[in-house]
Order: C-alpha cells, then structure tokens, then sequence
C-alpha cells in the first residue's frame, strides 16, 4: 500500500484476480490470430532464403501464449490471498473516465475540426473543469499552446498537421 492510498474503503469495481483473468484471455486471443496468421504465411525456415515471414511473430506469440496459459492458470487456481485485492475502486474508475472519454472524443474531433481547434477546446474544457481554473488562464493557455504549436510545425519547421476549418479559412 501507498501511504496516501486512501482507496481501501471505497468499494471495489473488480479485482486483481479477475483483472488476470480477463487479460491472460486476451492476450491468449491475440496470439491465436498472430499464430494463425504465421502459420498462413509460414514460419519455417528455408533452406538458403532464411525465415519465412511469420517465423518470428510465430515464435513471439507462442511465448506470449504460454506466458498467459501460465498466468490464467494461476489466477484461476488461486485462492484469497493477493488475488482478491481490489484492482481499482469505482471512484478510481470513475476518475479514469473522466480523463479517457475527453480523450477520445479530442481524437475524434481532430479528423473534423483539425488538431488545433480540437486542442483549443481540449485544454480549455480541462482546464475549466478538471483544473478548476479561471476562465481567463484557461482561455489563454488554451489558445496559447496550440497558436504556438501551429507557428512551431506549421510555419517553422513545415509540418504539415491536421487541419480543419479555421486553417482553410486562413489559408493554410
């Protein structure tokens, strides 16, 4: 434990031993589908040619898959202990949503209004309401970082970033 973790008494989403559950299955998944497609490209080595195509991802993924067998066994023989600590509280989740669904919906936003204006709006939102700040030092610092990051990509080094309609309206 942290010494400030104050998340024992809140009340737990799930925990460890699921957490492992759920993730050693996935990765289980993921090797299935990279195995499967190695073996369609082939994963032998060839006589004066050297690996074939899925030789590495094969072997890599056979080592994943048997990482996680060992794992989801593990998690499904264990009893109490470890694996019935909480992996996060609902609060702690509800922190993460807080900042991952913003995040999203900011890299949606990007292929319609462009990286600028999407972070424009990004840091000011965060700053207004996860920040608690003025809306004055948000209204600057939102428009200051991405005005500055336009004259540093799109002037000086001529990188070319997304753009959206305030960039085409302007002119670039």
């Amino acid at each position: 434990m942290h010494g400030n973790d104050d998340s024992s008494d809140e009340p737990s989403l799930v925990s460890n031993r699921t957490m492992d559950i759920v993730v050693a299955l996935f990765l289980l998944l993921i090797s299935a589908i990279v195995i499967y497609d190695s073996a369609r490209l082939g994963f032998n080595w060839r006589e004066n040619e050297g690996p074939a195509s899925g030789y590495f991802p094969f072997y890599i993924a056979l080592i994943l898959a048997t990482s996680s067998i060992v794992n989801l066994l593990r998690a499904v023989l264990a009893r109490g202990g470890a694996g019935s600590e909480s992996f996060v509280s609902k609060p702690a989740f509800l922190r993460v949503l807080a900042v991952l669904i913003p995040s999203a919906v900011f890299v949606a936003a990007i292929q319609y209004l462009g990286l600028y204006l999407s972070s424009a709006i990004f840091i000011i939102a965060f700053m207004l309401i996860l920040g608690r700040e003025s809306i004055l030092r948000a209204a600057v610092v939102g428009i200051g970082v991405p005005v500055v990051l336009f004259l540093l990509f799109e002037v000086w080094f001529l990188v070319p970033l997304p753009k959206g309609p305030i960039e085409t309206y302007l002119g670039y």
